[in-house]
């Protein structure tokens, strides 16, 4: 018996307080006029592998403006300082930066992943050679520095990533040598914003945010507006995360799940997945459910009719979710108070077709039509309706109509050709004069 709905309300950490403030100056701008789109349409040394080209990396003359001709398009020449490309273990920044430069490398361009050797990725490599672009690892910033300083000098575009370590002198590093566009690509932008003002953080500061001459964001709305306003950076936009199709599609196999989550712990966010999973497996005994993901307390009790993976690698993400019935995306306290911040298994799960009960946060509907594309749960009352009483024709075609939006908008294709997009822009000469980049 379904009883009276309990709202969930996520408990909220002080530095997400602190982002509150902040935001809600920012809120007087009017989100419409937030893009949400673009403005154009293991030591060491390196591993050579795919389409990869070092020659490219290794010239002594670097032009003012990348490879290609004037009719076709333009070959430009990247250098990725990221926080791991070769294990997904514990954390999403791999799938984003393979989806990423295996796209960019479709699409001619060359590309160099820079990845400290840490240990916590040395034990859990699940990709330690991607077969596209070329990746090497470096130990510190003193071997960085010595060892590829040139390329860094000599590419079109040099991006640096949230959560690298030493990301602060790297950054400091990176924009002052390099002679092409300088990125910051954020996938932590909500952290980021809340723990700036504490200095809090290893990998950037307000006083770098103006020196790169491009922030990108895993969020949009009006926190955009907040880097460019507040923190002076010359151009904020979003590169929202996304999924490559070719790894993710529906398939036919048996459901073995009624419902299922995939996520790392985290403490903010748990209190949701009790709410609208866990607590609906409690009421509903003979369900089936499963819960992947790393980190959580060995001594947290869960429902016996839940199934636990303590980690699934990317290659097996695609069965998971089609192995669903429905699948829960639940977001983090920061992402939520931030908004417009969708999360990479949510375009996973809708490239596979299955279906998604997700909690609710500001422009959600941006990127998936409520009730039609996705469906909200606010209590577990909400998600036992979905599970029990819902149509089962009408559960599928949410599904399908999620998948063809992901397709038409969130693939990496997409944000490939939205990345090159702002750097051409940047490019111009028109824009030369507001993205110089302040001197020390």
């Amino acid at each position: 018996m379904i009883h009276k709905k309990r709202a969930f309300h996520a408990r909220m950490r002080p530095e997400t307080l602190a982002l509150r403030a902040q935001l809600a100056i920012n809120r007087r701008i009017p989100t419409s006029t937030l893009p949400l789109v673009p403005l154009f349409g293991l030591n060491g040394s390196a591993n050579s592998t795919g389409n990869g080209n070092g020659a490219g990396f290794l010239n002594d003359g670097h032009d003012d403006l990348p490879n290609g001709s004037a009719t076709g398009p333009q070959r430009l020449r990247f250098v990725i300082l990221g926080r791991s490309i070769t294990s997904s273990w514990g954390n999403g920044h791999a799938t984003t930066y393979r989806s990423l430069v295996r796209e960019l490398t479709r699409q001619g361009h060359e590309v160099l992943f820079l990845e400290r050797d840490a240990e916590w990725s040395a034990s859990n490599r699940d990709l330690p050679s991607p077969p596209y672009g070329r990746v090497a690892l470096y130990t510190d910033l003193r071997q960085l520095r010595s060892r590829w300083a040139r390329e860094v000098r000599n590419a079109d575009v040099v991006m640096v990533g949230s959560c690298v370590p030493e990301g602060t002198a790297i950054g400091q590093w990176v924009t002052r040598i390099a002679h092409g566009v300088t990125v910051f690509y954020d996938i932590d932008t909500p952290v980021t914003v809340a723990n700036l003002a504490r200095g809090d953080l290893d990998y950037l500061t307000a006083a770098l945010i103006p020196r790169y001459q491009l922030y990108l964001s895993f969020t949009g709305g009006p926190i955009l507006h907040l880097l460019e306003d507040h923190y002076g950076s010359p151009m904020a936009r979003p590169l929202y995360c996304s999924v490559d199709p070719t790894l993710y599609y529906p398939e036919q196999c048996e459901k073995k799940w009624d419902m299922g989550y995939m996520g790392t712990y985290s403490e903010d966010r748990q209190p949701a997945l009790d709410e609208l999973l866990l607590q609906p497996a409690r009421h509903w005994s003979t369900g089936r459910f499963v819960v992947a993901g790393s980190q959580y307390p060995k001594q947290f009790r869960w429902p016996r009719n839940v199934r636990r993976y303590a980690h699934l690698a990317p290659g097996k993400h695609r069965a998971f979710y089609n192995s669903q019935r429905l699948t829960l995306n639940v977001t983090r306290a920061e992402m939520v108070e931030a908004g417009y911040a969708p999360s990479v298994r949510l375009f996973e799960a809708a490239a596979c077709g299955t279906p998604i009960i997700s909690d609710w946060w500001e422009g959600l509907d941006q990127f998936f039509t409520p009730n039609r594309e996705i469906l909200i749960s606010r209590s577990s009352e909400e998600s036992l309706y979905y599970l029990l009483a819902m149509d089962e024709s009408e559960r599928v075609a949410v599904g399908q109509r999620a998948r063809k939006r992901v397709l038409a908008s969130h693939t990496a294709r997409h944000r490939a050709e939205e990345l090159t997009g702002y750097i051409l822009d940047i490019m111009k000469p028109s824009r030369a004069a507001a993205t110089l980049v302040p001197s020390l």
